[in-house]
């Protein structure tokens, strides 16, 4: 029986923390993640070719040249990895690469692949050159991880047959693959396999131009007739997010249809995300009860994660996974050592004057 490594207990931290920040955002407008039903409509909208994908200019341009490369040696290209927080687009690049390679797709998930007999499997059934594409690669299990080193690097896995002093390894040889890992977390993943990836690329959050022509091709996608002012409006509201871009597009859709002409015009648009409780910065309800706890209720902070939580009756991993970060993001809120403190910003959004001390809170950064 294996021991527990170092750093089991945290990778199972984050799984609940994951599994937390899910549930508490499977509701919410905002979220970047995806739920079951969402999944099958962003399948329609997403670009099937590179130059179809809007943003991440680099990352385009650097795969393009690995797929171009891979293509003219007629041989599989290096295996490639994608960080980046969830709804930037690691799935559909992915897609693009088996579409580019002409090559097929095979998808699974690292929470998926319990056991190391379970990657066997996938990988002892792939075909030369598809193309195998792992979401949240870094919670992989152990075991599985292993074996993936060696598939990785010699194309071949060493399958175990019996137990305890009799077990037997037989070297199966693999197709030639590729592999693509998606990571929202990529400094969890383990030195050995991180090296083994011969591209990693590292997405960023979009410019509203760029969300702007997304929200407009998808609108096209759905019929929807839409305003350059309320494309515009989209762009601004999505948190850098595309996946958030779509979902608050087809919710101001079902607004113009019931109550206006069907037409999205920047006043249709900000009447159905005034209902939907998100703002002009893309904070919704969650967001703006955090920021207003923080500065009405104690002064702007510092305030500890466990007295914020209680203040607004949530549980204390659902303020830190699901609503910080964006606050964060925005320099709304800051961490500091003593606690949770609203900047000048964070002010200013909720309508009130900073307190003169709060220049002071550069100090305060850890």
């Amino acid at each position: 029986m294996q021991g527990e490594r170092p750093g089991d207990a945290a990778g199972d931290a984050l799984a609940r923390a994951e599994e937390a920040e899910l549930a508490a955002r499977r509701d919410s407008l905002v979220s970047p993640l995806a739920d079951a039903d969402e999944s099958a409509i962003e399948s329609a909208l997403r670009p099937r070719r590179l130059t179809d994908f809007t943003g991440q200019a680099r990352v385009r341009e650097q795969l393009s040249l690995i797929l171009t490369s891979a293509l003219r040696r007629g041989r599989p290209p290096d295996h490639l990895l994608l960080a980046g927080p969830p709804g930037l687009g690691k799935t559909t690049i992915a897609m693009i690469v088996a579409a580019e390679l002409g090559a097929l797709l095979r998808v699974t998930s690292g929470p998926a692949i319990e056991r190391s007999g379970d990657l066997a499997a996938v990988l002892s059934t792939l075909s030369e050159g598809e193309v195998l594409f792992i979401d949240e690669i870094h919670r992989l299990a152990r075991p599985a991880e292993e074996m993936l080193y060696l598939a990785m690097e010699d194309f071949r896995v060493d399958v175990v047959v019996g137990k305890g002093p009799g077990a037997t390894a037989i070297p199966l040889d693999i197709a030639p693959f590729t592999l693509v890992g998606a990571t929202t977390r990529a400094g969890l993943l383990p030195a050995p396999l991180r090296d083994r990836f011969g591209f990693t690329a590292h997405l960023d959050f979009y410019a509203p131009g760029e969300l702007e022509h997304i929200v407009r091709r998808s609108a096209g996608l759905l019929g929807v007739r839409l305003t350059d002012e309320a494309a515009a409006e989209l762009a601004a509201r999505s948190r850098g997010t595309p996946r958030v871009a779509n979902r608050l597009l087809r919710r101001v859709r079902d607004y113009a249809e019931v109550r206006a002409d069907g037409q999205v015009t920047l006043e249709i648009a900000r009447a159905a995300l005034e209902l939907y409780e998100v703002d002009a910065r893309g904070l919704d309800r969650l967001d703006r009860g955090v920021l207003d706890a923080v500065v009405r209720r104690f002064g702007g902070g510092p305030v500890g994660l466990s007295t914020l939580a209680v203040a607004l009756g949530e549980e204390a991993e659902t303020v830190e996974v699901v609503a910080e970060p964006f606050l964060v993001r925005c320099g709304l809120l800051a961490r500091t050592p003593r606690g949770r403190v609203a900047t000048a910003a964070g002010w200013a959004h909720l309508g009130l004057d900073p307190p003169a001390s709060l220049a002071e809170l550069p100090t305060l950064f850890d």
